[in-house]
C-alpha cells in the first residue's frame, strides 16, 4: 500500500485536507488493500495507530523518548489536517510540533519565519537529523539559491523555510504551485496580529499567499498570545475553526525581580553589580541603539567579555556578533529587541532589562530567552521612571490616516486595472514598503480592493455599505490607544508589590488558581511587610496629639511624590491603584500615597 500521493499535484493541500488527513488515511478501507503480512512500516500498517508512527520517529530520528506537555495534542491536530494555534512557552519544543509531522506528511512543509538567523539554526539541526530542508532568503549566494530552487522543483517530502516577504512574491508562489505544500507553519504567529507586540506588516500578506497555494492547513506557533491576539490570528488567517492548544506560560525556573533606580548613574552601577555577581552567560536588553552602544563601550572598558546587537548594524556584523555570543566566545550580549525572536541559547543564565519594554508581551518574550535548559535563571528589570518616555516616543509612530488611504485609491485609479504593489509603491514614493502594506490590507478588508491568486490588486467600486476612509483608519487609532494602555500595564508591573509571576499570568489570562511563585523578589521579600516581632520587643509610645493616619478609600483624591493629584480606583492590601489626568493609571505602595 502506498501513502496518498497528494504532494506532487496541484491542489495537494486541499485534497489532503478533504481526505481527512491522517485520520482518514488510517481508517479508510480503500487505502488498506495490501495483505497484512506485507506491512512492516507503522506508516502503512492499518493495524497500528498514527501515534505508533510518531513514537517510532521520535526515538529513531529525534532521539527523544517522549513528547512534552501539549506537543502530542498539537501533532495530532496537525496530522488530522486541522488549522492549529500552539501557544507554548519559550524552550517548550514548538519546533518539534512541525518537524515531526513534516516527516510523516506526504509532501512539502512550508515554514514562514521572521528571522534568517533562526532559519539557519533550524536548517543545520534538521540536516544533522537527516531531514531534507532548504531555505530561501536574502542571505544566500546565487549558487545556494539555485540549489534550493532545484530541491524544491524535485518535490517530495521536505521542509521549506522562507520569510513572510519571500512568501508574498508571486514568483515564489509560482515555484511552489506545481506541488503546493501540504502544511504551512507560521512561526512567531503573534506577528500576524495587529494587536501583537511585534507587529510585522509582511505577515498581513500570508493569508492571501496561502489561498494562492490552495490554502493548506496551518500551524501557527507563538510563546504568547492574549485572547485578543488569538482572536485576531484566527481572523487574519481566515481560520474560523482554529484549534488552540495553550500549555500556559509559567516556567518555574525563571526568577523575576525589579530593582527600582532613581537616576541613570545608579542604573549603570546596578548593571555592573549584577554582571559581576551573576555567573554564566546572559543578555542585557536596552530600548535604544544609543543605550546599547554606550553600555557596550563601558563594559569593554572594564574588560568584560561583551558584544552587541541592534538593527543599525550591517547584516554581516549582526551575524558575526550573534555567532560570538551563541558560540560561547562572549559572555554578555547587549542588544535591542532586534535580538529576541528565535534566539535559542539554552544555557543563558540571566536576562537584564536596563530600560522598561513597551509591554508585558515583549518583556515575557525577551526574558524568556533565559533558562531554556530548564535550570534556574534570573530575569531582572531595572526600573527608572524616566525611561517610560522612551517608549512613549516610540508610540508616537505614524499610523495610517484617512488621507493616506484616499491618496492610495487615487494613485491606483491611474494604474492598469490589475496592478502589483511595487507599481503602486513607485507611484507613491513617500510611502515606506511596510506602511503601504498596512494601508493596502485596510483597503482590502474594507472591500475597496480585491486581490487575485497571483497577488495582483484591483479596485472595487464602492457601495452604500462601504466604510469610509476614516472608519478604516480608526482601527489604528484604537491600536495606538491599546499600545498606550499596554505600556501603563508594564509600568504597573514594575511598580507592583504583588507576585511577579501572578501578574504575568493574570495579564495573559492564564492564572487559574495560581497564587504565588515563591521565587520572585516580591514573594521572597514582600514590600511593606514588617519583620515579625516578639511581644516583649514592642515599646508602646506615649500618647501624643499627633493626628491619626488618614484612611485611603476608593474615590478619594490623593497625592504621590513626583506625580499629579489623582483619584483612587482600587485598594487591595498594600496596593493602591490611582487614576491620573490624561487617562493614565498607576499602582503604588500605600505608604507612598497621601490625601490631597
Amino acid at each position: 500500500m502506498e501513502r496518498p500521493s497528494y504532494g506532487g499535484a496541484p491542489g495537494a493541500a486541499v485534497k489532503w485536507r478533504q481526505a481527512g488527513g491522517w485520520r482518514r488515511h488510517f481508517t479508510d478501507p480503500t487505502t488498506m488493500a495490501a495483505p497484512a503480512t506485507a506491512m512492516k512500516d507503522p506508516l502503512t500498517d492499518p493495524g497500528r495507530a498514527p501515534r505508533r508512527a510518531i513514537q517510532r520517529l521520535l526515538r529513531s530520528v529525534f532521539g527523544m523518548q517522549r513528547l512534552r506537555a501539549g506537543q502530542q495534542e498539537v501533532i495530532d491536530s496537525v496530522l488530522a489536517g486541522r488549522d492549529t494555534l500552539a501557544i507554548m512557552p519559550t524552550g517548550s519544543g514548538k519546533s518539534l510540533c512541525y518537524q515531526l509531522p513534516a516527516s510523516l506528511l506526504p509532501g512539502a512543509t512550508l515554514v514562514v519565519s521572521p528571522l534568517i538567523s533562526l532559519m539557519k539554526d533550524q536548517l543545520e539541526k534538521l540536516h544533522a537529523l537527516g531531514i531534507t530542508a532548504v531555505q530561501l532568503n536574502s542571505s544566500l549566494t546565487r549558487a545556494e539559491e539555485d540549489d534550493a530552487l532545484a530541491t524544491i522543483a524535485r518535490g517530495g517530502k521536505l521542509i521549506i523555510f522562507c520569510t513572510p516577504e519571500r512568501l508574498a512574491m508571486p514568483e515564489f508562489l509560482a515555484l511552489l504551485s506545481p506541488a503546493p505544500p501540504v502544511l504551512a507553519v507560521i512561526d512567531e504567529a503573534h506577528c500576524i496580529s495587529q494587536w501583537g507586540h511585534d507587529f510585522r506588516p509582511a505577515y498581513l500578506e500570508i493569508a492571501a499567499a496561502l489561498r494562492a497555494l490552495g490554502r493548506p492547513p496551518v500551524l501557527a506557533l507563538t510563546a504568547t498570545a492574549t485572547e485578543e491576539v488569538t482572536a485576531d490570528i484566527r481572523a487574519q488567517l481566515d481560520a474560523p475553526k482554529l484549534h488552540v492548544v495553550n500549555t500556559g506560560i509559567y516556567r518555574a525556573n525563571l526568577r523575576y525581580r525589579v530593582i527600582q533606580v532613581t537616576n541613570a548613574g545608579e542604573k549603570q552601577d546596578e548593571v555592573l553589580r549584577l554582571l559581576r555577581e551573576t555567573p554564566g552567560v546572559g543578555i542585557v536588553y536596552a530600548a535604544t541603539v544609543k543605550a546599547v552602544e554606550d553600555l557596550t563601550a563601558r563594559l569593554e572598558e572594564l574588560g568584560e567579555s561583551v558584544t552587541c546587537y541592534h538593527g543599525k548594524l550591517a547584516a554581516r556584523e549582526r551575524q558575526q556578533h550573534q555567532d560570538l555570543f551563541m558560540g560561547g566566545e562572549r559572555r554578555i550580549m547587549v542588544a535591542t529587541n532586534a535580538f529576541g525572536m528565535g534566539i535559542d541559547k539554552p544555557d543563558t543564565r540571566f536576562v537584564i532589562h536596563v530600560q522598561v519594554p513597551a509591554n508585558l508581551e515583549a518583556y515575557y518574550q525577551e526574558s524568556g530567552r533565559a533558562g531554556r535548559d530548564g535550570l534556574p535563571a534570573d530575569c531582572t528589570l531595572l526600573y527608572f521612571q524616566e525611561d517610560k518616555r522612551v517608549q512613549q516616543f516610540f508610540l508616537a509612530k505614524h499610523y495610517p490616516t484617512a488621507e493616506e488611504l484616499a491618496a492610495i485609491v487615487a494613485a491606483a485609479q491611474e494604474l492598469p486595472a490589475t496592478f502589483r504593489a511595487d507599481a503602486l509603491q513607485a507611484a507613491l514614493p513617500e510611502f515606506s514598503d511596510g506602511h503601504l502594506k498596512v494601508c493596502l490590507k485596510l483597503l482590502k478588508d474594507g472591500k475597496l480592493l480585491r486581490q487575485d491568486r497571483k497577488l495582483g490588486y484591483s479596485l472595487k467600486a464602492p457601495s452604500a455599505s462601504s466604510p469610509s476612509y476614516a472608519q478604516l483608519a480608526q482601527i489604528y487609532v484604537d491600536k495606538q490607544e491599546r499600545d498606550k494602555q499596554a505600556l501603563e500595564q508594564m509600568v504597573a508591573y514594575a511598580q507592583s508589590g504583588l507576585c511577579r509571576w501572578k501578574l504575568l499570568l493574570d495579564y495573559f489570562g492564564d492564572a487559574g488558581d495560581f497564587e504565588r511563585c515563591c521565587t520572585c523578589d516580591n514573594c521572597l521579600s514582600p514590600p511593606a511587610l514588617a519583620q515579625p516581632m516578639a511581644l516583649d520587643d514592642i515599646v508602646l509610645p506615649e500618647l501624643s496629639a499627633a493626628p491619626p493616619v488618614p484612611l485611603i478609600t476608593v474615590g478619594s483624591r490623593v497625592r504621590v511624590p513626583r506625580y499629579q493629584i489623582g483619584t483612587v480606583l482600587s485598594v487591595a492590601g498594600d496596593q493602591v491603584t490611582i487614576a491620573f489626568p490624561e487617562n493614565t493609571t498607576r499602582t503604588f505602595m500605600a505608604e507612598f500615597v497621601a490625601p490631597a
